[in-house]
């Protein structure tokens, strides 16, 4: 191949598409599953107001303004990329064919990314702190009780075993966040008088996106590293939909997702399931919650 501008036009042209196809064809992504996409538009975000769950009351009088909390929690964006570098002579020899499945493998590692951190954040919630100071994961999240008052909730039970999650993930804000400043972009360095060509014969593409990932509020989610049976996703649950806010308001949740890596999904379809439990009764917790298992917990 005659390494000019037009091929090599062509060349970007294909090899954008590979990755486009690697990055279409990653099977569906779970995070949606546990965090909320927010836009950025600086380089940190602060979200002060987790700090408040809005309450409506009953208006008498003036409106009384709910400000938000003065506390402060700030997720700061990262530059993440991937490069791929191609020989000169590969161009020349018309050895493409090679790298087409390495520009797909690149799209598919690329629309990968958000999974990778947002469930490796979710299981390091035990010892990660929140908006509120504490692990994400806790038994005593500070709150106020209806004398407002300073009280503690908890939304961990302990264990010492492999951790598994019970949420409600149907609010507009789920337990955790997605903060996006700049989405993945495909770029190239491949004119022939790129310093990367002219020194070292080679082409050189790639992509990258800035972004976070952090906590939202704690009260949609349990998280478990006892055994999961029966008992202890009853006691999960029970404790999610006893959930309150400040001044003891219930906050109306009922967890609607089991989240288990490979190792628990046996358990967990027989929790979820199963018509009869292992004593031979009718299983009541069956189609309490829907049932996700997830790779990237393993």
């Amino acid at each position: 191949m005659i390494i000019n501008r037009p091929n090599l036009q062509n060349l970007n042209v294909a090899f954008n598409a590979a990755f486009t196809q690697g990055l279409s064809g990653v099977a569906a992504s779970q995070w949606p599953q546990i965090a909320t996409r927010v836009g950025s538009v600086t380089g940190t975000e602060e979200y002060g107001w987790l700090g408040k769950i809005p309450n409506v009351r009953e208006w008498l009088g003036d409106r009384q303004i709910q400000n938000i909390s003065s506390g402060s929690y700030r997720i700061k964006n990262r530059d993440f990329e991937l490069t791929i570098s191609v020989a000169r002579n590969d161009i020349r020899d018309d050895n493409i064919g090679l790298y087409t499945p390495l520009f797909g493998t690149m799209g598919e590692s690329t629309g990968s990314a958000y999974d990778q951190m947002l469930w490796s954040l979710l299981k390091a919630g035990f010892s990660t702190e929140c908006y509120d100071g504490q692990y994400f994961f806790d038994t005593d999240h500070p709150v106020l009780n209806a004398a407002g008052q300073p009280t503690t909730v908890a939304n961990t039970d302990g264990g010492s075993g492999t951790p598994w999650f019970l949420i409600d993930n149907r609010r507009i804000l789920k337990p955790l966040i997605l903060q996006v400043r700049e989405d993945w972009q495909f770029v190239a360095k491949d004119r022939l008088d790129d310093d990367n060509v002219f020194h070292r014969k080679e082409f050189l593409y790639g992509v990258d996106g800035r972004y976070n990932a952090g906590y939202g509020f704690w009260q949609f989610s349990w998280g478990s590293k006892q055994t999961l049976d029966a008992t202890s996703y009853a006691n999960a649950r029970s404790a999610v939909m006893s959930m309150k806010g400040d001044y003891e308001r219930p906050l109306g949740l009922v967890p609607n997702l089991l989240i288990v890596p490979p190792t628990l999904e046996t358990q967990a379809r027989k929790i979820l399931q199963a018509e009869n439990d292992a004593a031979g009764a009718t299983n009541i917790n069956k189609g309490t919650a829907e049932l996700l298992v997830v790779p990237w917990l393993a």
